[in-house]
């Protein structure tokens, strides 16, 4: 595997570390960690975001990256199904940070499936 799109898929990972540190403190930035549903689903999501980054930064596996699309895709919804769509800045937090996850996971995807877009 060419070294760039090696580096690609490990900055793909560095962002979504960086975006699952960002929702795991967002109850505490953002102020909402008195709302239990949505501060729970943002430690979480985050931990799990985290986690899954951290294994892909080791090794690469496309699992994890559908798995963080998916996740992010949770992010997105999870404001109107968990019912704290109401508080803007807490649904507007989930639901920028998912599209961001699903952009960056979506980007290793498409990058591990299209390899020589690259050259």
């Amino acid at each position: 595997m060419p070294s760039k799109l090696m580096e690609g898929r490990k900055s793909q990972d560095w962002i979504n570390l960086v975006l699952a540190i960002c929702l795991f403190i967002s109850p505490w930035v953002i102020g909402f960690t008195a709302a239990m549903v949505p501060a729970w689903n943002a430690w979480i999501v985050g931990v799990a975001l985290g986690a899954l980054a951290l294994a892909t930064l080791s090794v690469f596996a496309e699992w994890e990256e559908w798995v963080n699309l998916v996740l992010g895709l949770w992010l997105i919804v999870s404001p109107w199904l968990l019912g704290f769509a109401a508080n803007t800045n807490v649904m507007a937090t989930h639901v920028v940070l998912g599209v961001l996850v699903v952009a960056a996971s979506a980007w290793a995807v498409w990058d591990f499936r299209h390899p020589h877009a690259h050259a």
